[in-house]
């Protein structure tokens, strides 16, 4: 399975001065952004190209003028995106984007000297990525998806939501280092707050399946869906079978929300991609990667679909639904 989109050429107004003189010189910087998504154009991600491609317009790079924009969409399958990634470096890129982990893993392996920047790592020290959030070190740095700490208030908002829940089943990618420590920060406070947590592994949508029906079938029953692509991969599946079974359920992007979900609570990825954005620029420009810090996100949205709750027949406490920075009636 190969996807790839080449993308070229709106005009803008050149406005920076090492950009004018690229021009000028006839040379045109290559960026390629690399993504694993399940089905093509997911609006998880494409929100998040958008933003990177008007964000270079704005810092002066024109696609089709002094900028060669290359997008890579491929599925969450580890040799998918190993096969992708030697293509990709075929091409001799001045600087990488990467979606997350899940596509920045296979490419640091691949190669310790094209600059990597990636806009939404879960663990970019834990998986190896970065010597330190200061000082980067190597060929890579980027943006944070969130702490691990996030993945508590998960169980704590489920709980809130609905008080019943005594059992969680924990959607999470068990191959991957940010899914065994996101599961593992959920279990350190489930005891405190009198729920058993039950991991559920993300390898294809029928172990997903069978594993949440095995919780449906308990009672005080629960979902959490943890951040991973392999998770993200089977979204509509996860939500429809929440719905279908009547399992309260918290997700860690708006987008699982919007699309039926009850609630959510992450960061903002358009605001990570907007930085990541003027991260490209500065190494266009000659900055290295080992010199600029690893950010954690300044913001994180809470966001409850009210029709979803009323489907299942929740009542969410007006506090809950008063924090929300988004609801959908």
């Amino acid at each position: 399975m190969k996807r790839r989109d080449f993308i070229a050429g709106l005009g803008a107004t050149v406005v920076l001065p090492s950009v004018v003189l690229a021009q000028q010189n006839g040379q045109s910087r290559r960026v390629d952004i690399l993504v694993a998504e399940a089905t093509e154009d997911d609006p998880y991600y494409e929100r998040r190209i958008t933003t990177i491609r008007d964000g270079l317009r704005d810092l002066g790079w024109i696609e089709g003028q002094n900028l060669q924009l290359f997008i890579h969409r491929v599925p969450p399958k580890a040799a998918e995106i190993r096969k992708h990634v030697d293509e990709l470096l075929a091409g001799h890129p001045d600087v990488i984007v990467t979606s997350g982990g899940t596509t920045t893993a296979p490419l640091l392996q691949a190669t310790n000297t094209v600059p990597v920047v990636f806009v939404a790592a879960v663990d970019p020290i834990g998986g190896g990525f970065v010597e330190s959030l200061a000082h980067p070190g190597g060929n890579a740095t980027g943006f944070m998806q969130f702490d691990y700490s996030l993945s508590a208030k998960w169980l704590e908002i489920l709980k809130q939501a609905a008080p019943a829940v005594t059992r969680a089943g924990i959607i999470r990618d068990a191959t991957v280092t940010s899914g065994i420590g996101q599961f593992a920060v959920i279990q350190s406070v489930a005891r405190s707050l009198g729920i058993d947590v039950v991991p559920i592994g993300a390898r294809d949508g029928q172990e997903i399946e069978n594993g949440v029906a095995k919780i449906a079938r308990s009672r005080n029953g629960g979902l959490i869906a943890t951040i991973a692509a392999a998770v993200n991969g089977h979204r509509d599946k996860i939500i429809k079978l929440a719905a279908q079974l009547g399992l309260p359920a918290v997700y860690g992007n708006r987008i699982w929300v919007e699309n039926g979900g009850l609630i959510s609570y992450g960061p903002d990825l358009v605001e990570s991609s907007r930085l990541a954005a003027g991260y490209v620029d500065r190494i266009l420009k000659g900055e290295r990667p080992a010199d600029l810090p690893v950010q954690a996100p300044t913001k994180y949205e809470l966001v409850i679909n009210l029709k979803t709750a009323k489907a299942l027949g929740l009542e969410l406490p007006a506090s809950l639904v008063g924090r929300a920075d988004e609801v959908i009636e």
